[in-house]
């Protein structure tokens, strides 16, 4: 592992966005993409050397673990929290997690609408048989996902410690001395100046 956002950090997060983009959940989406792009830059953190974007990084995993324990709060309907609401959507759509029609062992059926006025186009579905419910998905998730947030904030404060132990003792050729040992009489400018008009 070369950083604290290699291969498995990457794919936890993208897996999150394609489920999120399935079932339209808008306010994961924005916050799976930020995710992203701190991960990446995390990344690049570690690899060009750079202590600061890895401690913006970790600063994220505290900002991402608190994210997901929102979802685990909202799923569980904790403080009043419902998961039938359309907090996640931004009140745009109805829609839900995609685990809530597709889970595993999830059967999904349709029923017409026609009787009700206004309504002829739509249907109803219906979801039976399903082993695990959707929630329950939804909270496993977001416990991985905090799982990997803490791996990656112990690894990203040891990269910086490191680095840090690194750059305090590098030593630079006469950088620490307060009289160097390569030492370069310069003379004063008007002397060199003098020097060419003779």
């Amino acid at each position: 592992c070369n950083s604290p956002c290699s291969s498995p950090f990457q794919l936890a997060a993208l897996e999150r966005q394609v489920f999120d983009f399935l079932g339209y959940q808008w306010a994961p989406i924005l916050a799976n993409f930020l995710h992203i792009i701190i991960v990446i830059l995390g990344l690049f953190g570690t690899i060009q050397y750079r202590p600061r974007y890895i401690v913006v990084y970790a600063i994220w995993t505290a900002v991402w673990v608190t994210w997901n324990i929102f979802i685990i709060c909202f799923y569980l309907e904790v403080g009043g929290l419902s998961k039938d609401s359309e907090l996640l959507t931004f009140n745009i759509s109805r829609h839900q997690s995609w685990w809530s029609e597709n889970g595993p062992g999830c059967v999904r059926k349709e029923a017409s609408m026609s009787g009700i006025k206004g309504l002829d186009s739509h249907s109803y579905v219906s979801v039976i048989g399903c082993a695990l419910e959707y929630r329950y998905i939804e909270v496993m998730h977001s416990s991985f996902q905090i799982l990997i947030a803490l791996v990656g904030f112990v690894y990203a404060c040891y990269v910086v410690s490191v680095f840090t132990e690194e750059e305090d003792s590098f030593d630079f050729i006469g950088g620490f001395d307060p009289f160097p040992l390569y030492h370069v009489n310069e003379k004063p400018t008007n002397l060199l100046f003098k020097q060419t008009y003779l």
